[in-house]
């Protein structure tokens, strides 16, 4: 790892996104806010990366949330702005196109559950704590319930955000947050993986059907049959649509033009 913050690499054809205060429990600061935005952007810039993978330094955090060493400029916010940095993260994963994986290999509290409910899927190594204590310090997850709140139970919501108590990978995986539990050593395997089965898949298809599943989230049944409907025909006539037939019809792999 180098001494920046954030660090951005391209492995194959995933981007990592590598938070790097190891000696801070990877805690956000508006440098790891900045970084993260960063590297999605540059994700989407580049028409040979086909995922995202989100991670910690080190062994033992994730993200442990806001850095609250920071002389309390975690909430410290300015006033004039509608708009919070955090927030306009947030904001910015869920408009993406391509997929992301959270690799949970450490603590994830806080803010970090909100960078684990960004994700699309997400793995973690089988001894990781989860937790939303932000009611000990005497605030409250408000923006990490603006996504956690499609993924898990609302009574665990309920129970996780009102008593602050942590909970287990076990727990985390039965309420929704993960994909897999695996032990520590094989995280990187099952990450890989995973990603493997992402960056051999029509990457216009990806983008087209993480545009379309954004659109329909806050969409009734006839509002969203409607739209679908349009969108399937017009996915169809991608190139990568037209690749995938043909490669069907002469029993190949096909090879995605990502158009």
């Amino acid at each position: 790892m180098s001494d920046e913050t954030v660090v951005i690499e391209t492995r194959e054809q995933a981007l990592w996104i590598t938070i790097n205060r190891p000696d801070k429990r990877n805690a956000m600061n508006a440098a790891v806010i900045e970084g993260i935005a960063r590297g999605y952007r540059q994700a989407h810039d580049d028409p040979s990366i086909r995922a995202i993978v989100l991670t910690g330094a080190g062994d033992k955090a994730f993200c442990a949330g806001a850095d609250l060493q920071a002389s309390g400029a975690a909430f410290g916010f300015d006033f004039s702005r509608p708009n919070g940095d955090y927030a306009d993260l947030l904001r910015l994963t869920q408009n993406a196109t391509k997929p992301s994986i959270a690799r949970v290999n450490g603590t994830c509290m806080a803010g970090g559950m909100g960078l684990l409910c960004m994700t699309d899927m997400a793995i973690a190594a089988d001894h990781v704590q989860f937790g939303l204590p932000e009611v000990k310090v005497g605030v409250f997850p408000m923006q990490v319930m603006s996504l956690l709140q499609n993924i898990a139970p609302r009574r665990l919501i309920n129970e996780w955000a009102l008593t602050g108590e942590p909970f287990d990978a076990k727990a985390a995986l039965a309420a929704g947050l993960l994909n897999y539990v695996v032990p520590a050593a094989e995280l990187d395997a099952k990450v890989e993986w995973l990603t493997s089965r992402l960056t051999d898949k029509s990457p216009t298809a990806i983008r087209r059907g993480k545009y379309a599943m954004r659109a329909i989230a806050a969409m009734s049944f006839d509002e969203s049959i409607a739209y679908t409907e349009s969108q399937i025909a017009i996915t169809a006539m991608t190139e990568d649509a037209k690749e995938g037939m043909r490669a069907f019809v002469e029993k190949r792999k096909p090879v995605f033009p990502g158009k």
